[in-house]
């Protein structure tokens, strides 16, 4: 089924009623989508689709499908895509920035917090580290039941687990998906799909250059990275790295984003896992903990840099793709790699629950009865995210009460 992207009762895409409109639903998204991306998502099907009718539901679900095939944060891709359809490249700016500036903006308050006040040895930082222990753990459940139900794809996630904590390095990541993407054509076998085409008003040169960009950066930021000096190049390229390899959801950015700024001592590991904890307790997506990054490493500059690097793989990638959908999904090798790498994603998961959560944050019995009881929370009593952290928070807060 077609998107009508113009219809003559509704202002011309790009039209500036319309991208304040696409500005402001999207901002109002960005201030209230507590849970995580797959919440998102549900946010988005009843504003876009129930309310707006600016996608009808089978459109809606093969955007879904496309974010979930694509690197990069999905639901923050998903709105992207939205707002593309709805108002051209200039929709899909505003629709990012609605719905992530206000989570931006809170983690940014918070960082400023954290470099003001001496709270290293803070009892609720501890509780916060805590709170991410369980809610990756969550995340980990869920992605092993759908990317790796089989044992296949379980063996995939084991040995890229096992990869990752041998060899920690960025470059032993990037191995690792590739090594899965092999494997999953060699290996695994997928189903082809019925695909109904998807129009959107973005032309297939325009479309051909953003996946030029897209890979030339890449490719170009670590060479001007070792060619140069200064952080700024150097957060450029780790950050751009992390949201063009990330497969699976904003939680499998955590170690390629630890494995950039911590052993570089840009950040110390007790203030990154106390960010990532803040970020699970703000609407929004998890990629703006960018921000938190980058306010920490280098102020106003640095929080800049950290943003765009990280979500820019997710808009060229978006609009690069989203003219060739249809095509590209019908191909039954693309979905033997994807399947591949979906799996390879849960190992690398997997690899970062264990470092730098596990073996940084559970340092007693204690520890360990609080995360497991934030764990109960989140996946039997469907607790929403922002909840749990920020009682792991006020539990670590009481002096003695839960955290040793």
């Amino acid at each position: 089924m077609k998107i009508d992207t113009n219809p003559s009762s509704k202002p011309l895409p790009g039209t500036s009623a319309r991208l304040l409109e696409i500005l402001s639903v999207s901002a109002k998204l960005g201030l209230t989508s507590f849970g995580g991306p797959i919440a998102h998502l549900g946010y988005f099907r009843e504003e876009y689709v129930r309310r707006r009718s600016w996608l009808d539901e089978r459109s809606y679900a093969e955007l879904v499908a496309l974010c979930q095939f694509l690197p990069g944060p999905a639901s923050s891709q998903v709105g992207i895509g939205i707002g593309i359809v709805r108002g051209g490249l200039l929709g899909g700016l505003a629709a990012w920035i609605g719905f992530t500036l206000p989570s931006i903006l809170l983690l940014i308050a918070f960082a400023v917090f954290v470099q003001h006040f001496n709270i290293a040895g803070a009892g609720w930082i501890h509780g916060l580290k805590i709170a991410a222990v369980a809610v990756v753990a969550q995340a980990l459940l869920g992605m092993g039941r759908s990317l790796a139900p089989d044992r296949a794809r379980a063996t995939f996630a084991v040995l890229a687990a096992a990869a990752v904590l041998l060899w920690p390095s960025a470059f032993i990541q990037i191995a690792v998906i590739a090594a899965a993407a092999a494997g999953g054509l060699l290996l695994l076998r997928a189903q082809e799909p019925d695909i109904p085409e998807l129009s959107v008003p973005v032309g297939r040169k325009f479309a051909v250059f953003c996946l030029i960009l897209f890979a030339v950066l890449l490719l170009g930021l670590p060479i001007l990275r070792a060619s140069g000096s200064g952080i700024g190049l150097g957060l450029a390229d780790g950050f751009y790295r992390a949201g063009a390899l990330v497969f699976g959801g904003g939680h499998v950015v955590l170690p390629l984003l630890e494995r950039e700024v911590v052993p570089t001592g840009w950040i110390g590991a007790g203030d990154f896992l106390a960010g990532y904890g803040a970020a699970q307790a703000v609407p929004g997506p998890l990629f703006t903990f960018g921000a938190y990054l980058g306010w920490m490493i280098g102020g106003l500059k640095g929080a800049l840099i950290g943003t765009v690097a990280i979500f820019l793989p997710a808009f060229l990638l978006i609009a690069g793709t989203l003219p060739f959908w249809s095509t590209l999904r019908q191909n039954r090798r693309v979905q033997q790699a994807l399947l591949g790498v979906n799996a390879a994603v849960v190992g690398i998961l997997l690899a970062a629950l264990y470092d730098p959560l596990w073996t940084s944050t559970i340092r007693s019995a204690v520890d360990f009865a609080g995360a497991a009881g934030l764990f109960a929370l989140l996946v039997f009593w469907k607790t929403p995210p922002w909840i749990v952290v920020a009682l792991g928070a006020a539990g670590g807060w009481i002096p003695g009460m839960f955290y040793g």
